[in-house]
């Protein structure tokens, strides 16, 4: 699988490296530092799925046959691989995605860790029993498959989102399909690679390249069980109401508005490092990604200062180069849209800090390069203080208390993440405790969760009842059943359960 600039990519389906059978076309897979063309992706047709989940439904019996610990110890093999193939896996990030080396290192960690969180599986899949629920009479429950899963799956962490799933769906014993992003589709090309060398059953786990038909044909197949998705929030509504009209199990991760709030009392430095992180790490394309701060009574004052000198030192630059802070967006249509973005909020009163669309030169004039944005004076009605504009763009707003604070960010729709800056135990408690969102974090810029915590989003931001990764992981992957039973002997009386117990 040596990779070539013009070479087509293949789909893993049973086992093998298969070209797509039913593709009604081919896309660029473009490098958005440069504009090069890094290879073709084939956009797959219905009959590829058909191809992926009827080979997933044939490897099904065999591999839920296999025991829990056999199953771990195939993903600590995983793991290894992955470890041993970690710069290859972070450069290919990087060239498809774009974001910083830095950034994408700490991608591909994230990535290993959550093969090493699904090991736990022996411990996690466990299920209970009680005895003598009544005379003679046990009750357990135990945990099964669900049976074919697959996950569709955004651009912006091309190693570690599809690892939110795989690993845990295949540790409890089910197959799996994934469609990663037509946009960044070569670095999943690696990780079956490595899955390939871990001699699975033909059909345990499938890839398919390409786009909506194929999530079409997913949302549809009568033969997928679960579906996992993360991408914008009207599309996550959209997969959430047609795979669980199917009859299918469905966890849709959508968009997201996430508040950084800072307290007088916060450690100013510190906060400028968190929020600089958070707003402009992987060009602010993440979900967990901090887009504004509210700065609560005099923190605004001591904040801005800093915050924008910091931001202006930041290097714009390609991600494979070690000393580029920030890289370019996906693509030159998205820088586009953000910088329009930019000036809808300039048009609506704000006040421009910093203007990242005035990046000087030295830069390559076909990368998609935007740098980091600050606009200033923005209220909670303006649109781009309640819209996800998924780019290196932060909106300040200012408040004059922290209950003035909680209402702004509880006033959002969306509820992935949010931040609080402080040194008083009484607001991080009180904030905790009253603000709408499913991850909090103190004097921490990205609260995203470790691999064994779910991703906990609320309200728009996340659609279904079971998240992402952590215990919910196996609770999604898994189906419960009770059985209760009694056996006779010898010197036993039948008796009766109901009068019994």
């Amino acid at each position: 699988m040596s990779a070539t600039a013009t070479r087509l990519l293949d789909n893993y389906v049973a086992g093998a490296w298969t070209p797509a059978s039913a593709a009604t076309g081919e896309l660029d897979v473009t490098r958005p530092a440069t504009g090069e063309v890094l290879a073709r992706v084939p956009l797959s047709g219905a009959a590829d799925i058909d191809a992926a989940v009827a080979a997933a439904r044939a490897a099904l019996p065999e591999w839920r046959a296999v025991s829990t610990i056999a199953r771990a110890r195939k993903l600590f093999e995983l793991r290894e691989r992955l470890v041993a193939r970690s710069e290859d896996l972070a450069r290919s990030v990087t060239m498809e995605m774009g974001k910083t080396i830095a950034d994408a290192r700490a991608e591909v960690a994230r990535m290993v860790e959550m093969v090493e969180a699904a090991c736990a599986v022996p411990t996690t899949m466990q299920g209970r029993i009680l005895e003598d629920v009544s005379r003679n009479i046990d009750a357990e429950t135990v945990r099964q498959p669900v049976g074919v899963c697959a996950a569709i799956v955004p651009f912006n962490f091309p190693a570690m989102v599809p690892f939110w799933f795989l690993p845990f769906a295949i540790a409890c014993g089910n197959t799996f399909v994934l469609k990663p992003s037509e946009q960044v589709p070569m670095t999943q090309q690696i990780a079956f690679e490595e899955l390939h060398e871990l001699g699975l059953p033909a059909g345990v786990v499938n890839l398919v390249n390409g786009s909506r038909e194929v999530v079409e044909s997913i949302l549809d197949h009568p033969g997928i069980d679960a579906v996992s998705f993360v991408g914008s929030a009207p599309v996550a509504r959209i997969v959430y109401e047609r795979a669980a009209k199917a009859g299918k199990r469905v966890q849709a991760l959508g968009g997201a508005k996430n508040h950084m709030v800072v307290m007088p009392d916060a450690v100013i430095d510190k906060t400028v490092e968190g929020i600089l992180g958070s707003a402009f790490g992987a060009a602010g394309q993440r979900c967990m990604a901090g887009s504004v701060v509210v700065t609560v009574g005099d923190a605004h004052q001591q904040l801005v200062g800093p915050l924008v000198q910091a931001t202006k030192a930041l290097t714009v630059g390609d991600g494979i180069d070690e000393h580029s802070d920030v890289g370019p967006v996906i693509s030159c249509d998205a820088r586009v849209r953000i910088a329009g973005w930019v000036a809808k909020g300039v048009d609506a009163g704000a006040t421009l800090l910093v203007d990242g669309r005035e990046l000087g030169d030295g830069l390559n004039p076909a990368g998609a390069f935007l740098g980091p944005t600050i606009l200033d004076d923005v209220t909670p009605d303006m649109e781009i203080a309640q819209e996800e504009v998924f780019g290196p763009v932060l909106t300040l707003i200012h408040a004059g208390s922290l209950d003035e604070a909680i209402d702004i960010v509880n006033s959002s729709r969306f509820g992935n993440g949010t931040s609080i800056f402080t040194e008083s135990g009484a607001s991080v408690r009180r904030y905790r405790h009253e603000v709408e969102a499913g991850m909090i974090g103190v004097n921490i810029g990205v609260a995203a969760p470790v691999a064994f915590f779910p991703f906990s989003g609320w309200k728009d931001s996340f659609l279904g009842d079971l998240h992402a990764h952590g215990t919910d992981a196996v609770e999604f992957y898994t189906r419960k059943k009770t059985v209760t039973s009694r056996y006779f002997s010898s010197g036993q009386g039948s008796g009766s359960y109901f009068v019994e117990r």
